[in-house]
């Protein structure tokens, strides 16, 4: 079985989730739900206990090949966003501030 790649996604959205343990990750379109829980338990070592999916359907661009060519229309990739929900006392390292930054704010 291939190693499914779950990346990350650092938006404001996704930081205000945080607090409530639920974080925001880019999978890809064909993984299921199964699939996803076992890639993030095993790259972050935390406990999932429920997931959110949902597809963005990839928004439709015009191009030319050419200068006198008649443009075209095409559309970019969809992306599959998985909202995950870890279990309390779990966090995952990437989305949390360092240390240093914390102590200046005060």
């Amino acid at each position: 079985m291939n190693p499914l790649l779950v990346t990350p996604i650092a938006t404001e959205k996704a930081y205000g989730l945080v607090s409530k343990d639920t974080y925001v990750f880019k999978a890809p379109v064909k993984a299921n739900k199964v699939e996803i829980k076992s890639a993030i338990e095993s790259q972050y070592g935390v406990s999932v206990t429920s997931i959110r999916t949902s597809v963005l359907s990839g928004k439709a661009i015009r191009y030319t090949k050419a200068r006198r060519a008649q443009p075209g229309i095409t559309t970019r990739q969809d992306i599959k966003k998985a909202y995950v929900t870890l279990k309390k006392g779990d966090s995952i390292k990437v989305f949390e501030e360092p240390s240093e930054q914390k102590e200046e704010k005060k």
